[in-house]
C-alpha cells in the first residue's frame, strides 16, 4: 500500500495569496495528502510568494534553505507572484524542484503525480497574456474570518506594481458563484467574509476573458447582502476612483457590511500621484474620505502609501504629510519604495537615496501611530459589537469591533466565533 504523502504550506504576501494557499490545501487533501505545519516534516513544501517588495523575495530563498536543512529529501514546490515574474530565478535555487506559474498553480495536484526529487527543477509557466482564467478561492484556517477571493489581475499600469505581470489581466468570479461560496462558508460556520481581489472595485470582467464589465462591485455587494448566515463583510483594498458615492453610502445603509474602508493613496502629492500613473488626485481621495466621515463618523479608514518613490523630493514628502496629517483617516500602511524590474519607475530620476526613504517611513508610521491613537480614543467608553476569534495567544483572545479596533482579553472559550456587545 502506497505510503500517504504530506505536505506543508507558506505563504508570502497579501491576503488573496492566503486565501489562495487555502484553497490549494484542501485540494491536496482531496487528493489524498496530509497536510502538516511548515515548521514540520513533510514530503511536500509549497512556498506562495509574493512580488511586491524586495523582502518577498529573500524571504523565499530563505525558507528554501530551511527546509534543505531540516529535510534535504523533500519536494519543494514555489508558486505565486514570484514565481511566475522569475521562474528561471527560482529554478535555479538550490533545493527547489518545481516552479509553477499563474497559470498552472491550481494543476499542483497533477503536477506533484508526475515530480520526483533529484532531477533537474521543472517550470511550468506561461506568458501572462495567456492567462485568461479565474479560479476561486477562500481560506477556512479560521473560522471567524475568511478571505473570499473575487476577483483577480489588473488592467492598471502604476509605474511602480509588477502585480498586472504576475497576475495578468483584472478577470472576475460571476456574481451567483460568489454567493454560491458565501452560503458554503455560512454552512461552515463563517462569520465574517473579507472580499478580496487585485483590484477589487473593478469587478465584473469575466473569466473568459472578456474586458467589458457583466456585472459590476456595486451590485456583488447588494445581492451578497442578502445571503443568510454571514453576518459580516469587510471589503479589503479598493482603489478611490472606483469607489463610488452609491459603495459609499450602501456600506452605511447596511448592517452587514462593516463600517471599514481601506483605500490606497500612495501620495499626497499629484505630481508624484501622476508620475505613479495613478488614477486620480488627492482631491478625489478627500472626497471619498469625507463623504466616509459625513455618513459613518466612527468608520474606520486605512490608507496605503509609498514614500521615496523615484523624484519625490523633501517638498513632496511634506506635501504628502501635511495632506495625512489633516485627513481624517484612522491608521497608514507605509511602504518604502523598492525598486522592480520592468516597471516603468525605473525611468524616472533622481533616485530617492535609501536613507532617506527609511527615514520618511519612521515618519509616517510614527503619524500613524498617532492616528491610530486618536482613533480607538475616540471610542473609548462606547459599547460595540466584537466579533471574538477562536485561538487563545498566551491567556488572552482577540476580537474586531465593527470599524475594526482591534480588543484584546483573557480567553473565554464561550465568546469563540461570537458576536458580543463590548464596551471599550
Amino acid at each position: 500500500m502506497e505510503k500517504q504523502r504530506s505536505v506543508a504550506f507558506h505563504t508570502l504576501g497579501c491576503k488573496l495569496n492566503f486565501s489562495e494557499t487555502s484553497t490549494l490545501s484542501r485540494t491536496l487533501e482531496s487528493q489524498g495528502f496530509l497536510k502538516k505545519e511548515f515548521e514540520e516534516k513533510a514530503d511536500v513544501y509549497v512556498i506562495n510568494t509574493c512580488s511586491v517588495t524586495d523582502n518577498a523575495d529573500k524571504e523565499c530563498r530563505q525558507l528554501v534553505r530551511r527546509i534543505q536543512r531540516k529535510s534535504p529529501e523533500s519536494l519543494v514546490v514555489i508558486t505565486g507572484c514570484y514565481a511566475q515574474l522569475k521562474p528561471k530565478e527560482i529554478s535555479d535555487i538550490p533545493g527547489v524542484d518545481l516552479v509553477l506559474g499563474a497559470a498552472e498553480k491550481f494543476n499542483i495536484a497533477q503536477h506533484l503525480k508526475e515530480l520526483t526529487k533529484g532531477d533537474s527543477a521543472r517550470i511550468s509557466s506561461c506568458d501572462i497574456e495567456d492567462v485568461s482564467g479565474f479560479n476561486a478561492s477562500y481560506s477556512l484556517n479560521d473560522r471567524t474570518r475568511t478571505f473570499l477571493k473575487v476577483q483577480d489581475g489588473c488592467d492598471y499600469t502604476c509605474a511602480f506594481c509588477t502585480i498586472p505581470m504576475a497576475r495578468g489581466k483584472s478577470r472576475s468570479d460571476s456574481i451567483a458563484n460568489v454567493l454560491h461560496n458565501a452560503r458554503e462558508l455560512a454552512k461552515n460556520g463563517v462569520k465574517e467574509i473579507v472580499l478580496t481581489g487585485v483590484n477589487l472595485g473593478d469587478f465584473g470582467k469575466g473569466g473568459d476573458g472578456a474586458r467589458k464589465h457583466a456585472e459590476d462591485f456595486y451590485s456583488l455587494i447588494q445581492e451578497l447582502d442578502k445571503v443568510e448566515g454571514i453576518e459580516r463583510y469587510r471589503i479589503s483594498s479598493i482603489e478611490p476612483n472606483l469607489l463610488t458615492e452609491e459603495i459609499i453610502q450602501f456600506v452605511a445603509s447596511s448592517k452587514k457590511f462593516m463600517p471599514h474602508f481601506h483605500v490606497p493613496l500612495q501620495s499626497g502629492n499629484n505630481e508624484i500621484l501622476a508620475l505613479m500613473r495613478r488614477r486620480y488626485k488627492r482631491e478625489l481621495y478627500a472626497e471619498r474620505v469625507k463623504l466616509i466621515r459625513e455618513l459613518m463618523p466612527h468608520c474606520a479608514i486605512g490608507v496605503d502609501v509609498i514614500v521615496g518613490f523615484p523624484s519625490e523630493s523633501d517638498e513632496h514628502f511634506n506635501d504628502t504629510y501635511e495632506f495625512l496629517h489633516k485627513l481624517d483617516v484612522s491608521y497608514l500602511h507605509v511602504f518604502t519604495y523598492s525598486e522592480r524590474d520592468n516597471t516603468k519607475a525605473l525611468e524616472i530620476k533622481p533616485v530617492v537615496p535609501m536613507s532617506v526613504r527609511h527615514e520618511r517611513n519612521k515618519v509616517l508610521r510614527n503619524l500613524s501611530y498617532m492616528k491610530l491613537q486618536y482613533f480607538t480614543e475616540q471610542h473609548r467608553g462606547q459599547t460595540r459589537k466584537v466579533l471574538f476569534e477562536g485561538h487563545e495567544k498566551v491567556g488572552m483572545m482577540e476580537g474586531y469591533t465593527d470599524n475594526y479596533i482591534r480588543i484584546t482579553t483573557p480567553h473565554n472559550p464561550e465568546w469563540a466565533n461570537k458576536i458580543v456587545d463590548w464596551k471599550i
